[in-house]
């Protein structure tokens, strides 16, 4: 067969799946398509090349059409379909956590994302710091909701928060919400304002 770059990260991508980052090597790959070790070192030169082009495939369609009009439903929009991708893959926004892609789909998502909040009136740099904001907000959220898997969620947190020894904690801890609420909770804070998400 003619194998290829997207053969490659779509061979990674499956084993990210089957068996979790932490045990993915450029090896397995190779076994996977059935080829030699420096066939895939060709197509992706380092282990690290290699999660950026996953991570960046993972974003694909992320920013496509059709897009809200009005540029905050747009903000929502891509900020959910981000998250929607994180959480598509396991260890995926873990995956996408360690890198620093400038490829096509990564580029096209942060454009669109970034061109919203010009939309609404924000000065570029303004543009920018929400970009980032709504970005790291997402990812490390995402990284939280996929390691709560396998720890029993919140419950470990909840039962220590007892209101002799955290009593802040014990206030607030009626209104943790689950990772959707949350979500929502911070997208409404960094587009809109604590007004809109209230």
């Amino acid at each position: 067969m003619g194998l290829d770059r997207t053969a490659v990260v779509t061979a990674a991508l499956e084993l990210l799946d089957e068996a979790g980052l932490d045990k993915l090597t450029m090896r397995k790959v190779a076994e996977r398509l059935g080829v030699q070790l420096n066939t895939v070192y060709w197509h992706a030169s380092s282990k690290p090349r290699l999660l950026e082009l996953m991570a960046d495939t993972m974003l694909a369609g992320c920013a496509d059409a059709p897009l809200p009009d009005r540029w905050d439903d747009r903000a929502y929009t891509l900020a959910h379909r981000y998250r929607a991708a994180l959480l598509s893959r396991r260890d995926g926004a873990r995956v996408v956590a360690g890198t620093y892609v400038a490829e096509e789909h990564t580029l096209r998502f942060a454009d669109a994302l970034t061109g919203a909040f010009l939309g609404g009136g924000h000065s570029p740099a303004e543009a920018g710091w929400r970009t980032w904001s709504l970005v790291y907000f997402t990812l490390g959220l995402a990284q939280e909701e996929q390691a709560a898997q396998g720890i029993g969620g919140m419950e470990p947190l909840l039962r220590a928060a007892t209101a002799e020894r955290f009593p802040a904690l014990a206030a607030v801890a009626e209104h943790f919400g689950d990772f959707e609420h949350r979500f929502r909770h911070g997208v409404g804070l960094i587009v809109r304002g604590r007004e809109a998400s209230a």
